[in-house]
């Protein structure tokens, strides 16, 4: 399931490319097709991200709420202009695709950097899927719009650009109290809420439960766009037992707990990476961002020594997801 920072670059990536232009809406597997017809013709006004969701306004004020869940994806064909605004650290932008990339010719190999769109500021013709999880597409057809592939819920095209959803949990249209709606039952998203509000809003909600905080950090009612490799990662640089409820964290933690959450959403934002290790310079930095195994201190690593103790770290089910931890550093 993609994670607040995927959601917040793909919004970025809609904004830079749809906003201010008309769309052509359809819905080739027919399952949306009366909402298209509703955003047939209209003009892309906005994309917002607020944790896992995200809402593309049109003119009219009717919104497109999105909910990409654990399979949905957004593929992307034609002119995609990078947004100069969510470049990565190694001189590129795009989406989250945690098996691979699209990368302009002469750069570096395909992987090496998950979210590579293109070189900054440079339009190219590419076909890319925003998701967690996604295999390689075919490549893009020389006719544009391409045809589509798989079970397409909704099409929006361009004269230049056609995005197409796939397999959500969520795709509805609403008006602004609906998005307000949605909004009101959400936790705070560090880049929504003003940070000294969003702290205090999290503090409040967490420290309040007999709930795991492992839990906690997962429900999007407690705070936005947290997920699981977040979630075991923030927990692991705090030194602090998933199994705590959040009622006995001390204050001090669940502060620091949201400042973090700060610092790797802009981080993964920025570099479309979700690099939770500190420190890392030249060679060793280069490494995390092309490899996921080396950017991570627990997550996916079970069975395999802590970097800090040498402990075996754990595997368990947690929330019908699976948590990685150091029982040691973590006691």
């Amino acid at each position: 399931m993609p994670e607040g920072h995927s959601v917040h670059r793909i919004a970025r990536q809609f904004r830079h490319n749809f906003a201010g232009r008309h769309v052509a809406a359809s819905s080739p597997q027919g399952r949306f097709a009366e909402g298209a017809a509703v955003l047939d013709g209209r003009e892309v006004v906005d994309a917002v991200a607020v944790g896992k969701q995200m809402f593309l306004e049109f003119d009219g004020g009717v919104f497109l709420r999105v909910h990409l869940g654990l399979y949905g994806a957004w593929d992307f064909a034609g002119r995609i202009d990078s947004d100069p605004t969510i470049a990565s650290a190694g001189g590129r932008m795009g989406q989250t695709n945690q098996r691979g990339t699209v990368l302009p010719a002469g750069s570096l190999a395909d992987g090496a950097f998950e979210d590579s769109l293109s070189s900054i500021g440079a339009p190219r013709r590419a076909r890319v899927r925003m998701s967690e999880q996604t295999s390689a597409l075919p490549e893009q057809p020389e006719d544009f719009p391409p045809p589509p592939v798989g079970a397409v819920r909704v099409r929006l095209l361009t004269d230049e650009t056609v995005a197409d959803l796939r397999g959500p949990t969520v795709c509805e249209l609403v008006d602004a109290w609906g998005v307000q709606a949605v909004i009101d039952r959400l936790g705070p998203d560090p880049l929504v809420d003003d940070a000294e509000t969003g702290e205090r809003r999290f503090v409040e909600r967490a420290g309040k439960k007999a709930t795991a905080i492992g839990l906690l950090l997962m429900d999007q009612s407690v705070v936005s766009g947290i997920g699981n490799v977040y979630r075991a990662e923030l927990l692991f640089r705090a030194r602090l037992n998933p199994h705590t409820p959040g009622k006995q964290v001390p204050t001090d933690v669940l502060r620091e707990l949201w400042r973090d959450w700060v610092v790797l959403l802009r981080l993964g934002v920025e570099t479309g990476q979700m690099m939770t290790m500190d420190g890392l310079e030249g060679d060793d930095y280069v490494k995390a961002m092309a490899s996921r195994a080396d950017r991570h201190w627990v997550y996916k690593r079970e069975g395999l020594p802590c970097r800090v103790c040498g402990t075996s770290v754990l595997l368990e089910e947690m929330g019908a997801r699976k948590l990685y931890w150091c029982p040691v550093c973590q006691a």
